[in-house]
């Protein structure tokens, strides 16, 4: 009964340690292995497992072991980090597989990569065919990274000269019935704001489940019974009548820059002003409105 218990305490103590070695090796060891983390992984693994059921009085020297490990870990680490050389012989480098829809032989060979496997990771990428490809590169974490050619990438607002604004992530601001008050100051909003959303949908706060504001300002509450209430933003349409424009503006300028003649950039200079003689109007004719209803 004592070595059973002697073995519950040292595989925990076991448990602590690998997890405060592992926090000192940092996240890039779960996420990405080169070959020496992969080998350090499973050495510390093996002596883990030694140290938690090893009967011997020695077992202490399990510790010291796993520390040697971690330490050099870390060092071979920071020396990366310093220098480029010993970067490319313990991380490796990226190959080229793929380049103008052609494939590199020669580099598959260097990879072991088969064609079949190849076929599959362009697949995984939504990639269909290797004439579609710009570059592919075999990553030294063994990804492959896929750029297509520019004729069949998807459309951009960059590529239409489209100036689209800062969009802003969804905050959460009720968790398990509790609010999540660093969120909801983030939002920009405050408690008596959240009470009042919550007396307008009757709800009370223990019954919600996850509530989130969306950067368009939709609120949305899902309840601990399964339901779902979602309220849209009501002076939302301002705004987005307000962004269209402004990017109608920055294409009308774009257009008037790549003009082929005064002729065209006239036209473009005239819709211009147009436009913004109409977004003055609009903006104008809503606060009459909005004095009006106040009154």
């Amino acid at each position: 009964m004592s070595e059973l218990i002697e073995i519950v305490l040292r595989t925990l103590a076991a448990v602590v340690v690998m997890f405060l070695l592992t926090k000192v090796l940092g996240k890039r060891q779960i996420s990405e292995l080169s070959l020496f983390e992969y080998i350090t992984g499973i050495s510390i693994g093996n002596i883990a497992a030694y140290v938690s059921l090893d009967l011997q009085n020695t077992w202490y020297l399990g510790i010291v072991s796993l520390i040697v490990w971690v330490a050099v870990s870390v060092g071979i680490e920071i020396w990366t980090m310093k220098s480029i050389k010993v970067r490319d012989i313990i991380d490796g480098k990226g190959r080229v597989l793929i380049q103008g829809g052609k494939l590199s032989k020669e580099m598959m060979r260097k990879e072991r990569l088969t064609l079949d496997e190849l076929l599959e990771q362009l697949r995984s990428k939504d990639v269909y065919r290797v004439a579609d490809v710009e570059f592919a590169v075999m990553e030294s974490n063994g990804e492959l990274n896929v750029q297509l050619k520019k004729e069949h990438q998807p459309i951009t607002p960059a590529m239409l000269g489209w100036k689209m604004g800062n969009d802003q992530p969804a905050r959460t601001l009720v968790m398990d019935g509790h609010v999540m008050h660093e969120e909801l100051r983030l939002a920009g909003r405050n408690e008596n704001w959240l009470k009042h959303e919550l007396d307008r949908h009757k709800l009370k706060l223990e019954d919600v489940f996850l509530s989130q504001l969306g950067s368009d300002g939709s609120l949305t509450f899902q309840t601990v019974d399964g339901r779902n209430v979602s309220m849209k933003n009501s002076t939302n349409a301002e705004e987005k009548v307000a962004s269209l424009a402004s990017q109608l503006q920055e294409e009308l300028r774009r257009l008037e820059r790549l003009a082929q003649n005064e002729k065209d950039a006239k036209l473009y200079r005239r819709a211009q002003f147009h436009l913004s003689q109409g977004a003055e109007k609009l903006k104008a004719d809503g606060e009459t409105d909005a004095m009006r209803e106040q009154q």
